[in-house]
């Protein structure tokens, strides 16, 4: 049974993907069916709406300011080792079936060995963040009154900031996903991100700092505790800067704290552990389930069920 947040974001989702267009779930299961006329072993239909905005502000004003909206829709089929994709961003019932016939000529020719059932069953996914519109949450003049506010409070903070740059941006994601096996899904994904960036001058040497941080919330997130603390973090990280020295040549132990690091070591050994490379033996770790690949002691999660993160989905 769905909970009243999931539907919520169906609901959201019909009327932003759907309505408009003059379709509903029949069509997306006629489009399926269609792909289907082949033998094939999976398919779906995804349907996303992005609605992106962005400010930025340098020498104490905000020079650049950006509204991006993002819409379509793509079907994928999958036969074998075979995957095929065909998207638009006209969401229409002919484009729908266009994009179906289109997916479908990677099938063997000959009667479909599934059927894509009649009716849809609908996904209880846990909610992990809310379902708000990120962006309406301040008007223009208060987006911009914020990354002021981070240029007072930079330059306040030590006369040794000569430069600060501030950037605020945020989006509104809606999709949905209609599977073959009749799963139907929806979300509303928001996501905000306000970054610092200053640089201090001392005895002609200049060096620079940053600080920032966001999720799945929207714009109100930003209070002034919170400002304050990514201007502090990002000056004094500067200041530290200024006083460095070059580090020693040759090897050395790194710590890697949780969070952002994790990119670094995604593109290190991440790509190995994906699941495609492993299904085919092309990675160094294909057939090594179950056993120990890093240093003893080492333990890496990637959870994207923590709630309200970046990655949180």
């Amino acid at each position: 049974m769905m909970t009243e947040p999931a539907l919520l974001r169906l609901d959201e989702a019909r009327r932003v993907l759907l309505d408009p267009y003059q379709i509903d779930e029949i069509a997306l299961q006629r489009a399926l069916g269609k792909v289907f006329e082949h033998k094939l072993d999976y398919a779906d239909v995804y349907l996303q709406y992005t609605r992106s905005e962005g400010w930025s502000l340098e020498e104490g004003l905000v020079k650049s300011g950006s509204f991006d909206i993002e819409q379509g829709f793509g079907i994928r089929a999958v036969q074998g080792e075979k995957t095929a994709f065909a998207y638009s961003d006209d969401i229409s019932e002919l484009a729908l079936l266009e994009a179906a016939d289109t997916v479908r000529s990677i099938a063997r020719a000959g009667k479909g060995s599934a059927k894509v059932p009649s009716d849809t069953r609908r996904s209880a996914a846990r909610v992990l963040y809310g379902a708000t519109d990120p962006l309406g949450a301040l008007d223009s003049n208060a987006k911009v009154a914020m990354l002021q506010k981070v240029d007072r409070l930079a330059r306040a903070k030590d006369p040794r900031v000569v430069q600060v740059m501030a950037s605020l941006g945020g989006e509104h994601d809606v999709m949905l996903v209609l599977r073959s096996d009749g799963l139907l899904a929806a979300d509303v994904r928001p996501l905000v991100r306000l970054s610092v960036n200053v640089i201090v001058e001392q005895n002609g040497r200049r060096e620079s700092g940053s600080s920032g941080g966001g999720g799945r919330y929207s714009l109100g997130y930003f209070d002034d505790a919170l400002i304050t603390k990514y201007v502090d973090e990002a000056v004094n990280t500067a200041l530290v800067n200024l006083e460095s020295r070059p580090a020693p040549a040759g090897e050395m132990s790194v710590v890697l704290g949780p969070g952002w690091p994790g990119v670094l070591l995604h593109e290190a050994v991440g790509h190995g552990l994906e699941g495609d490379f492993n299904r085919k033996g092309s990675s160094a770790f294909a057939g090594r389930m179950g056993q120990r690949v890093a240093a003893k002691g080492v333990t890496v999660l990637d959870d994207g069920t923590l709630p309200d993160r970046r990655g949180s989905l």
